[in-house]
């Protein structure tokens, strides 16, 4: 006998009637394999490969009536609790920066939308989606959608600023800028919603026009929540994205459905890169984690099925702003107290608020993880909280 390892010696050929070399062959068990799969085999894999990549965003499609349900996004978080309570954020106005919204699908036939521009082409008057797979549609349908499924806060008033093209990118970061002042001046929103970010020091950078945008939105009152970001393995990124590294802006990153943070999820830096010191409490990046691998949600009108899965940060920032649009529809009033609005002071509060409410399991109890936040949404705990602090009844 020989060894397992198919480099060993073994018996010479002519004990087998044949030369060295195929007695080498008959030894490694595997053999007859590679004359079936090298080199042809490897080249239909590889075919094979580059046509599912291609096709995947339409078999994606078709493949949701049997992949399992996204309710649990909505439930973990006590989304649906708050719901149940008999709030749907309606009163509260929210602003989308993104690739805009097909406000055809059957979903959005309740929809309040009391705004549209479009910063990318200038076609005011065509409200549509000009993203090359849906991204503001889908992320408005976990906030609005109230069909086949219900968003988080399908009762608000949606104001879409389409600021982002094709592929998800703006082209030009003034729009994304332009869209922020628009959220802020023309649409008095109260929470803007950025599923999108860019890399530190590059795009929207430290003291750029979007994160002086974002800035200025925060001084007026205005609750900024901001995809943390998706990272690959490889990346060498120390921070969360442009703008939820800015200090009030409430950065979000991901949790999976088995209660584990997403791997690609980004990890915030320790040191805040406006002011080159410390990040402190409640203000440490990402804030907080929320669902948002293989959410199921609304794509373009005119897809078969017209619902797809998606997963990143951008899917777990509008969790967050459903989540504090219910809250500001219960304790809103009180928020803004005598003189009617809302200033740091009470922008502290509802950030202390979500830090101390979350789930900290995902942490294994520590007060901050550079990828998990403070833990991951528990939207009943946190209303609880603001109205503990507000001693609202």
């Amino acid at each position: 006998m020989t060894t397992v390892d198919r480099d060993a010696p073994g018996y010479p050929g002519d004990a087998y009637g044949m030369s060295d070399e195929e007695a080498k062959q008959l030894r490694w068990p595997a053999a007859p394999l590679k004359e079936i799969l090298w080199p042809w085999g490897a080249i239909t894999f590889a075919f094979g490969a580059a046509f599912l990549l291609l096709v995947w965003p339409h078999i994606n499609a078709y493949l949701s009536p049997v992949l399992p349900e996204t309710e649990w996004a909505f439930e973990s978080t006590g989304i649906r609790e708050l719901q149940d309570s008999g709030l749907d954020g309606s009163g509260v106005h929210v602003c989308m920066v993104d690739t805009g919204i097909d406000a055809e699908h059957p979903d959005f036939e309740n929809l309040s939308l009391v705004g549209f521009r479009d910063f990318y082409e200038g076609q005011h008057d065509n409200i549509r989606d000009v993203g090359d797979d849906w991204h503001g549609t889908m992320m408005a349908g976990l906030l609005v959608a109230d069909g086949k499924f219900r968003g988080s806060a399908p009762g608000v008033d949606l104001s879409v600023a389409l600021a982002l093209g094709p592929s998800g990118t703006s082209g030009n970061e003034d729009f994304v800028a332009q869209a922020v002042r628009w959220c802020r001046i023309t649409q008095e929103a109260d929470i803007i919603s950025l599923s999108l970010g860019s890399d530190p020091g590059s795009g929207m950078a430290v003291q750029s026009e979007t994160a002086q945008a974002v800035e200025e939105a925060l001084e007026s009152g205005i609750f900024v929540v901001a995809a943390a970001g998706n990272r690959d393995s490889g990346d060498m990124i120390s921070d969360v994205s442009v703008p939820a590294n800015i200090e009030g802006v409430i950065a979000v990153g991901t949790i999976t459905r088995n209660g584990a943070t997403w791997s690609q999820t980004a990890t915030g830096s320790a040191i805040d890169p406006y002011t080159q010191e410390n990040r402190s409490y409640p203000s440490q990046k990402p804030e907080v984690i929320a669902p948002g691998v293989l959410l199921l949600s609304t794509s373009g009108s005119s897809s078969e099925p017209s619902y797809a899965y998606s997963t990143g940060t951008s899917d777990s920032t509008v969790l967050v702003t459903g989540a504090l649009a219910l809250i500001l529809q219960l304790h809103g009033e009180d928020l803004r107290g005598e003189d009617g609005e809302i200033g740091a002071e009470e922008m502290d509060l509802v950030k202390r608020t979500l830090a101390s409410s979350c789930d900290k399991s995902v942490t294994e109890g520590a007060p901050h993880d550079s990828k998990g936040g403070y833990g991951s949404l528990d939207a009943v705990q946190w209303a609880a909280d603001v109205g503990f602090e507000l001693n609202a009844n």
